[in-house]
């Protein structure tokens, strides 16, 4: 199922610098971001192997998991909140701020073999 994860924030009067080294739980091996949304809800699949970490850097949205047991909404409204997707949590991103700006790291490299996108049949 997916979680959050706080990331590690040094604050001052200078400013906040965030920093992802070492508490990604895997190798990044792409980097992409999401922005300019209109009123559209992005996503809707999930992976047969990559693992995601996303991160609302400016702005807000959230992302509606569904992992084939449990379903669940994810507000990411500040930088320092980290939502990691495992392969099997189904997702959707929505209700992005007008200048929200999504940070999405992958544990592999894009391959269109890789995702499923048939949503979990409905519980009884």
């Amino acid at each position: 199922m997916a979680y959050i994860i706080k990331l590690d924030t040094f604050k001052d009067q200078r400013g906040s610098l965030t920093v992802l080294d070492y508490i990604i739980p895997f190798e990044i091996k792409r980097i992409f971001y999401i922005y300019d949304v209109d009123n559209s809800v992005r996503g809707g699949h999930r992976h047969k192997k990559t693992v995601q970490a996303a991160i609302c850097i400016k702005g807000s949205c959230v992302i509606s998991n569904n992992d084939g047991e449990k379903e669940e909404d994810f507000l990411l409204d500040n930088p320092e909140k980290c939502l990691i997707l495992e392969p099997k949590d189904w997702h959707q991103m929505k209700n992005f701020t007008p200048e929200a700006i999504l940070l999405v790291l992958a544990s592999t490299k894009f391959d269109p073999d890789d995702y499923i996108f048939n949503p979990y049949p409905k519980a009884n």
